[in-house]
């Protein structure tokens, strides 16, 4: 499986069988544990710790 498929939020919740809310969630947790504001910042951070493609 691919590790950066810029998947939607939608797209998400629809892999992993949740609410579109519940993965919204997830991403602003995640937005906030790693300091940034957007997906694009939080894929720079991946990238510079060597995750992804």
């Amino acid at each position: 499986m691919k590790t950066c498929q810029g998947l939607t939020n939608r797209a998400i919740a629809d892999r992993l069988l949740l609410s579109e809310k519940t993965v919204r969630n997830h991403v602003s947790n995640i937005f906030s544990k790693l300091q940034v504001a957007d997906r694009a910042e939080a894929i720079v951070r991946a990238r510079d710790a060597g995750l992804g493609n």
